[in-house]
Order: C-alpha cells, then sequence, then structure tokens
C-alpha cells in the first residue's frame, strides 16, 4: 500500500503544481469547461509530465552527461523547459485543453515552477 500511496501523492502534488503554474505562469493555459474537467486534465497532464520525466531524462542524462559536466547542470533547464514542452505538445494531441505558448519563457518557467511546488508540497503530505 505504500507504493501507491506515494504515487497518488506524487500525482497530485504535481497536478496542484500544474494548475498553480496555469495560475501564475504567462504562457500556461488550461481552458476547461468545468470543474470536473479541469481536475481530470490535470491529473493527465501530471501522468503525462511523469511518464516523459521518467523515460526520457534519464535517457537525455546519460547520453548527454558531457554536457550537464561542461555547463555545471546549467544544461538542465533547458531540458527540463523541452520536456514541459513535450508535455503540452502531447496533451495537445491527445485532445486535452492544456496548452504550454512557447519555450522561452512559459516552458523553462513552468518547469522550473512545476519541480519546486511539486518538491515542497511532496515534503509537506509524505509524511509517514
Amino acid at each position: 500500500m505504500g507504493f501507491l500511496k506515494g504515487l497518488l501523492i506524487r500525482v497530485g502534488a504535481t497536478a496542484v503544481a500544474f494548475w498553480l503554474a496555469t495560475l501564475v505562469i504567462p504562457g500556461i493555459s488550461l481552458d476547461s469547461e468545468s470543474v470536473g474537467e479541469t481536475v481530470l486534465t490535470l491529473i493527465l497532464v501530471a501522468i503525462i509530465f511523469g511518464v516523459v520525466n521518467g523515460v526520457l531524462q534519464p535517457i537525455i542524462k546519460t547520453v548527454g552527461c558531457g554536457f550537464y559536466l561542461l555547463t555545471l547542470g546549467l544544461i538542465a533547464l533547458v531540458v527540463n523547459g523541452l520536456l514541459f514542452l513535450l508535455t503540452g505538445w502531447i496533451a495537445d494531441q491527445a485532445g486535452l485543453p492544456f496548452d504550454v505558448d512557447g519555450f522561452w519563457p512559459a516552458a523553462v518557467l513552468g518547469a522550473l515552477f512545476v519541480g519546486i511546488v511539486t518538491w515542497i508540497l511532496g515534503a509537506i503530505l509524505d509524511r509517514d
């Protein structure tokens, strides 16, 4: 039961972070008709974001290890922004009303904001 609880906390925290990002970051929007559609969209986008990060980020870090060392890790901002933009594109292809306008500033700031908020919420909510 611990794995399922942790997974639900992570998805929920990421969904809340995406919702806050749509309110705070210009260029990230969620155009839904009802509260139920908004919640479902946020949960699905959080799952897409988790899958994209879980699958692609380790591959990118392994292949681009030299760039991470050369830039002292600052390339991670670019990589995370691109993965955030990819999440918005996949959500658009899936017909979800979630939109990321472009790489800068929406995707980069959105990835940074979602990462920080998810980390804070995870630290608060994941207490045993």
